[in-house]
Order: C-alpha cells, then sequence, then structure tokens
C-alpha cells in the first residue's frame, strides 16, 4: 500500500494473503450478469458476492445520480443508511472514492469523517470507532457509475486484501449496475409503454369518429380558438356546464398540437380518492405505504413528451394543488416515498364545470394554480346557446345508435326534430345524445331486422322535450335566483328521481344519467344528498 495526501492510502496491485475461493467468487458475479434477475435481487447477489472476499461488518452500493451516491443495497447498516442520498460535496471519503483509479484503503486515523459512522448493525452508537474503511470506484464503459463501500471496526481487517482482486470486482460491479440500470430503464420504459397504449386503445374506443359537430356561430368560434392554442405548448382550461364536450375540445386541442403523436393521458380528478390521489398523479417507489409493493409511474410520467388531461380538476383536493402547481412551474414530479424529483415534459390541458374564480374567492381552490392553469381559457357554450346544431347532433347520435343496435334506414319525424331543437337541455350534448339513443331503442322495439325506422314524438322522453317557457316561466321565483342554484336543484331531482327508479341502486342510476358510478357518488355528496 502507499500513502497519498489527505490520509488515504491506495491498494497496490502486489499480492497479500490468499482469498477464499476468489476464482469461484467472481465467475458466480460474471454469471449474474447475464442471469434473467430483477435489480434488487442483482444487487444483492453482488454484495454477498462481495462479503465472501472481504470482511467487512458494512458494506454499502451507491449509484451517482447527478451530484449524489444514492444507495440501492447494503449489508450490515442500519435502515436509515439506505433512506437518504450522500451528495460528494458533503462527504469527502466518497468523493476521494469516486475520484480514484484504483481502490481506497483509508487509514484508521484518517482525518476524513465517514458517511457511516454511527450507521453500522454491529456498533450503532460508534460515532468515531470505524477502524477500517475501503472503497473503489465503479465504472462502466469508462465512466463512473457509482462507488461500492466496506467498513469493519477492526483496524487490520482491511491489510491483506489484495489490490488487484478489488479492483476486478469494482469492474464487475460496475458492469453490474450498468445490466441492472439498463433493466431497470427497460422496465419503466414497458411499464410506460403498457399504460400508453391502454391509454391510446381507449381514446381510440372513445373518440373513434369523433368530431365537434355544428355549424352554429358559436361552433365556429370554438373551433377558432382550438386552432388558436393547439399547436402552442400553452396550459389550457377548458370550461363550460356539465355534458357539452370538454374532453371531446381537450383531445383536439391535443391532435392539433406538435404532441399528436404522443398519448393524451386522461385523468378523472372527481373519481380519485383523496388517498389516491398523489400516487395516481406522480407514482409512488416500492415500500412508500402498505400496499406499495413495486415502484409504479404516475400520469404525469406516463404522459412525458405527450399531453395529460385534467378532467373536473375543480374537485382536486387542495392538499394535492401545491404539487400540481410545482409540476406545472417547474416540470418537476416527486414520488410518494421518492427523495428526487423527476423532469418531465407534459402538457397540461383541465377542464371543469365550476367557476374557478369564485371557488379561489372561496378558498376551495389555489389562486396561483388557477393562474398557472389558466393561461390559455376555453369556454364550450351550452347546448341552448346553439339550438340550430341540435339536428345536427341528433341525427348523428340516431345514425350512431343505429349502427349500434344493428338496424334498418332510420329517420327521425319533423316533430322529433322541432321538439328536440326546442328543449332546455341542462345536460347539453350528453343528454340529448341519451335521449336520442333511448328514442330509437324504443321506436325499434319489434320491428324485423333491416326494416325501416321512424323516430316519432311519442317515442322520445316527454320531460326532455320541455321547452325552457314551460320549465321556467317569466314569473316564476327561480328567475331570481343565481343559475348555478338553479341547475343544482335540477341536479338533485334528476338523482333522486333516478336512484328512486333503481331502488336505490346507484350503479343502475348512474348508468341512467350516463355518469360514472363514482362521479354520481361525488356529485351527490357535493348537493348534499348523502354523508
Amino acid at each position: 500500500m502507499n500513502a497519498t495526501a489527505g490520509g488515504v492510502v491506495r491498494i497496490t496491485t502486489s499480492s497479500s494473503k490468499s482469498q477464499p475461493e476468489p476464482l469461484e467468487v467472481l465467475l458466480e458475479i460474471v454469471g449474474d450478469l447475464t442471469a434473467s434477475l430483477g435489480a434488487r435481487d442483482r444487487y444483492e447477489r453482488l454484495l454477498s458476492g462481495v462479503r465472501r472476499l472481504v470482511p467487512f461488518d458494512a458494506a454499502c452500493l451507491l449509484r451517482l445520480q447527478g451530484a449524489d451516491l444514492v444507495p440501492l443495497a447494503g449489508h450490515g447498516l442500519v435502515p436509515a443508511a439506505l433512506e437518504r442520498p450522500y451528495p460528494r460535496s458533503r462527504h469527502p471519503r466518497l468523493e476521494a472514492i469516486l475520484r480514484s483509479d484504483a481502490p481506497i484503503l483509508f487509514p484508521h486515523d484518517s482525518p476524513l469523517p465517514d458517511p457511516f459512522d454511527g450507521l453500522l448493525v454491529a456498533d450503532p452508537h460508534a460515532l468515531e470507532r470505524i477502524h477500517a474503511c475501503l472503497g473503489c470506484a465503479l465504472t462502466a464503459d469508462g465512466e463512473v457509475v457509482g462507488a461500492l463501500t466496506a467498513d469493519a471496526l477492526d483496524p487490520e481487517a482491511f491489510d491483506g486484501l489484495d489490490g488487484r482482486l478489488l479492483a476486478t470486482l469494482g469492474a464487475l460491479a460496475g458492469a453490474a449496475l450498468r445490466t441492472a440500470s439498463l433493466i431497470e430503464a427497460l422496465e419503466r420504459k414497458a411499464e410506460r409503454g403498457t399504460r400508453v397504449a391502454r391509454e391510446l386503445q381507449r381514446s381510440a374506443d372513445e373518440t373513434s369518429g369523433a368530431a365537434i359537430l355544428g355549424a352554429s356561430a358559436a361552433v365556429a368560434a370554438l373551433l377558432s380558438e382550438i386552432g388558436v392554442v393547439a399547436a402552442s405548448d400553452l396550459p389550457v382550461l377548458v370550461t363550460g356546464e356539465t355534458g357539452v364536450g370538454k374532453e371531446l375540445v381537450a383531445r383536439h386541442v391535443h391532435s392539433g398540437s406538435r404532441r399528436k403523436d404522443e398519448a393524451l393521458i386522461h385523468v378523472n380528478c372527481a373519481a380519485l380518492p383523496e388517498s389516491i390521489a398523489e400516487s395516481e398523479l406522480f407514482g409512488h417507489v416500492q415500500g412508500a405505504f402498505t400496499g406499495a409493493v413495486r415502484d409504479r409511474a404516475g400520469k404525469f410520467e406516463v404522459a412525458d413528451g405527450g399531453s395529460l388531461f385534467l378532467d373536473e380538476v375543480g374537485e382536486l383536493p387542495l392538499s394535492l394543488q401545491p404539487k400540481l402547481l410545482r409540476a406545472l412551474q417547474q416540470g418537476e414530479i416527486q414520488r410518494i416515498g421518492s427523495d428526487r424529483p423527476h423532469r418531465v415534459d407534459v402538457r397540461v390541458i383541465a377542464a371543469t364545470n365550476r367557476d374557478l374564480a369564485a371557488e379561489v374567492a372561496r378558498g376551495r381552490f389555489r389562486a396561483d394554480l388557477y393562474h398557472r392553469l389558466a393561461v390559455y381559457p376555453i369556454r364550450v357554450p351550452a347546448l341552448r346557446e346553439r339550438r340550430e346544431d341540435v339536428p345536427i347532433l341528433a341525427t348523428h347520435f340516431a345514425d350512431a345508435a343505429r349502427r349500434r343496435l344493428g338496424l334498418g334506414p332510420l329517420r327521425l319525424s319533423e316533430e322529433v326534430r322541432e321538439a328536440l331543437a326546442a328543449a332546455d337541455w341542462p345536460g347539453n350534448v350528453r343528454e340529448l345524445e341519451n335521449v336520442v339513443s333511448r328514442a330509437v331503442l324504443r321506436a325499434a322495439a319489434g320491428k324485423p331486422p333491416g326494416a325501416p325506422v321512424l323516430v316519432q314524438a311519442a317515442h322520445v322522453d316527454a320531460s326532455s322535450t320541455a321547452t325552457a317557457p314551460e320549465r321556467a316561466p317569466a314569473a316564476s321565483p327561480d328567475a331570481a335566483r343565481p343559475l348555478r342554484e338553479q341547475v343544482e336543484d335540477f341536479q338533485r331531482r334528476r338523482i333522486r328521481e333516478a336512484v328512486e327508479r333503481h331502488a336505490g341502486n346507484q350503479a343502475a342510476a348512474a348508468r341512467e344519467l350516463g355518469m360514472h358510478r363514482a362521479n354520481l357518488h361525488h356529485l351527490a355528496r357535493r348537493l348534499g344528498l348523502r354523508g
């Protein structure tokens, strides 16, 4: 061994005491390089092999990530030692190891502090009693990728080690580290690819042939707004009443952007229980909480390079809003249980039927997040604001129902078309689609296959075609009430009626109302219909 500056001894390649079965151990490590192993198992087997050749009380395998060394596996160290990064700038021994092209043995009286003082299971109270410490930089393809350290309470524990053996161990450990990193990257890519594929299939199923239909001035203005903002990367906030087609607008924004060949990932914020919302958006690492049996990417990571659609963003818990703001401002997310941020390139498109400015005033939504989301707001007009489009939409929905049911020629009577155009449609386009689908089903009942079908007024829900004046005459006390209160009263009435019709079966009631069961549950609670 040769002394160097800074209280460090470089281990030379001169032979010394023979090691137990070194060739056998090295061959096992080489074999593991090509074995089908998970990253965690690969790291543990590597340290087990090192232990057969190096008489340590504690050892740690660390990966270099930026300016930090992050523990991957350890033997003989308390759990806390493996749960934090080790910045190389704060740990001169680790810095010396990374800079050395040969293994280093630190003398027991080295002035450099040991990063694992007080963290050995063999003597967790020792702060100045780790007498033997060695380390070697791990390299792969000429690049430093990590470090391997070993500590012992016996000051002479490492004196007889062969430097050539340690150098070989370091080279093999570096190769193992690079192999495991590549496998982890492939696993992450495969997981992301699988989740993206699911989202794309779902998107294709939901939007096959979907277009924003209409010839009204309101639709023309909407399409113009989409065309202006789509090509940019600005966040977009799509607003409008329930059922106007906000998700369809979001998909058109994405399809008109430079990200159109990447995924548009959908998140329904109203359907996310607060307990799992953070994990769903930002992901988690194994062991972060009960049930976290493996690492899992969140929606932001899955959407990396593409767009993320946050539907019903007004329902997002206040506790989660600061983290969403950070993701928007800095392009950084952090998995639950992880101590390092992860950069993502995601365009966020949000939608809500709430008045977020009013929610901010009530303290239910962060003002800074609102302004970050609403860089380019797009309001989708209600169906009653573009009544001339109702016949076009009704014909489209009738034809879609005909195809689903396998019917012959189908036509809406003029009476039906006029009644539909005169209706209020508080449920907007979604309600119109449901009404037309039911009417087609009724009109087709008992018809032989391929027979012409005429949808007449008797086939249409009477309540759905009541005109606005009939529902709310000018003298009605409701005229002086805010529109939101009237809409909420209508929602309460419709939900009660649907639940009663289905004898309390909420899943069936949700299907009738064209809603997801979780959305119905959330809406009912917000409207005070249940505890």
